[in-house]
């Protein structure tokens, strides 16, 4: 009678989920990132799910029994679909529309404004002069002879020459050179925003990932649950076996909401790195390849952002300091003036022209340019020790980042092996106790460790993308 009774509940249970395969696979080659376009970011459907469907990642509405839990709560609106993205779109946007990417541009505006201005003070000046005096009365010597009218109009024009200025040179010059260096300086934010929007990227990828495997768990927990009610419907469980099922379901719904939120959360940080008013979704895990390590060490002297900006800023500071000569040399203008007086007056004619030649030669100034050669010489000085301090940090993030890439790949090879063993224990122990060989007590436990396998495993390939694109920026390959 028993015998028969446990067959026909076998018969009537919902049949358990598969564990999901994890696939070997070679060091670094991660499965495909889960397919865009779904609201949540997943593949994992918001919907009613089909009872111990595997694949169906959403917290179950289950009807109040005995011992159980309530009815299930109110159920969240699914939100819109979001705009996907590639990764090279999401970079590009990045580049072109974040917030720090156009305050860099306009600052190069700005120092190309400073470049104007540098360069007018070595160039002619052209100025028009006009003046109208109107005085109480004429202005006569003591023979009655008129030297000032009472109403007199004069104008002129002045063109001023610098024929020797070497300071103004060297300040148009030292002017173009920090151009040079907003030009670099732009390139070392792009290239910060660009690697941010990335890392926001790989978030957006991996959370997806997350909630795959969550949802997987949730339906193997499901599937559980189902099978211990049947049990105790059908007088061969007990109560304990599926209240532990029902708070295994729980807790892995609850993990499940926890990811729907870390994926929001990840979406909307992606569409602000990318300088967008929306959150972004991902459209697929992008394909990093990382450099070969020979010559990564040259690459990153000569290829990234910031110790290019770095090395310009100390060549610049350099030529300041070794130009502090020229404020020493004298200055030599040349001015030409056609005037109009009327009337004219004892001294200048109604009509004429003048030249002047004005030599300019500061002998003392209370030590102001000593003053300014020492300020010089320490920034030439703080300059070049950045620069060498970068140049060693770039170095030592080559090193680290293909270690870190090493360690990740072999992590992640432990990681899957861990996952598919954690679900190998979680069929096997399902397996015995729908044959009565075990307590449930084993199937909460395997459940538990698959997901947490899987979630590390998970984990571990957002490691590799992560360390991937570590390598890359510190060589300089990215953007």
């Amino acid at each position: 009678m028993i015998g028969a009774a446990l067959g026909l509940i076998l018969l009537a249970a919902p049949p358990q989920p598969s564990p999901p395969e994890r696939g070997g696979g070679t060091p670094g080659a991660l499965p495909e990132a889960a397919a865009a376009g779904s609201p949540r970011g997943g593949s994992a459907s918001r919907g009613a799910p089909t009872a111990g469907a595997p694949g169906s990642p959403l917290p179950l509405s289950r009807a109040a029994g005995e011992g159980q839990g309530g009815g299930g709560g109110p159920v969240a609106a699914p939100r819109p679909a979001l705009r996907a993205v590639s990764f090279d779109e999401a970079v590009a946007r990045a580049a072109a529309r974040s917030v720090n990417a156009v305050v860099a541009q306009q600052e190069l505006r700005r120092v190309d404004g400073l470049l104007e201005q540098a360069r007018s003070g070595s160039l002619p000046s052209l100025a028009a002069n006009g003046t109208l005096t109107r005085l109480d009365g004429d202005r006569r010597s003591s023979t009655g002879q008129l030297y000032a009218a009472r109403d007199q109009q004069s104008a002129n024009v002045t063109l001023t020459v610098p024929l020797l200025a070497p300071s103004r040179w060297y300040q148009w010059s030292h002017a173009s050179d920090q151009l040079d260096v907003a030009r670099a300086s732009e390139a070392d934010v792009r290239r910060q925003v660009t690697l941010l929007a990335a890392r926001s990227y790989l978030a957006v990828v991996a959370q997806k990932r997350v909630i795959d495997v969550t949802g997987r768990s949730v339906s193997a927990a499901r599937a559980h649950f189902e099978f211990s009610r049947a049990r105790r419907q059908g007088g061969v469980g007990n109560a304990l076996d599926e209240a532990r099922a029902d708070q295994q379901l729980a807790t892995a719904e609850a993990q499940l909401e926890n990811a729907y939120t870390a994926l929001a959360r990840a979406q909307e940080a992606l569409g602000q790195a990318a300088g967008a008013d929306e959150p972004l979704d991902a459209q697929a895990e992008p394909e990093l390849r990382a450099p070969a390590p020979q010559g990564a060490l040259e690459d990153a002297q000569d290829l990234r952002a910031d110790v290019r900006a770095s090395r310009e800023r100390s060549r610049a500071a350099e030529r300041v300091a070794k130009d502090s000569w020229a404020d020493w040399l004298p200055t030599l203008l040349g001015s030409a003036q056609p005037f109009y007086q009327h009337p004219a007056s004892l001294t200048t004619p109604e009509t004429g022209w003048q030249a002047q030649l004005v030599l300019s030669f500061p002998l003392f100034e209370g030590f102001l340019r000593v003053g300014q050669r020492h300020e010089r010489d320490a920034l030439a000085d703080e300059a070049r020790t950045q620069l060498d301090g970068l140049l060693r940090q770039a170095r030592s993030d080559v090193r680290v980042s293909f270690e870190a890439l090493q360690h990740a790949e072999q992590a992640l090879v432990a990681a899957r092996r861990a996952a598919e063993r954690a679900n190998l224990t979680l069929q096997l122990a399902t397996t015995s106790y729908r044959a009565g060989a075990t307590t449930n007590i084993d199937v909460v436990d395997a459940e538990q460790r698959a997901r947490d396998a899987d979630t590390a495993a998970v984990q571990a390939e957002d490691a590799v993308r992560q360390s991937r694109l570590d390598l890359l920026a510190a060589t300089g390959h990215f953007p």
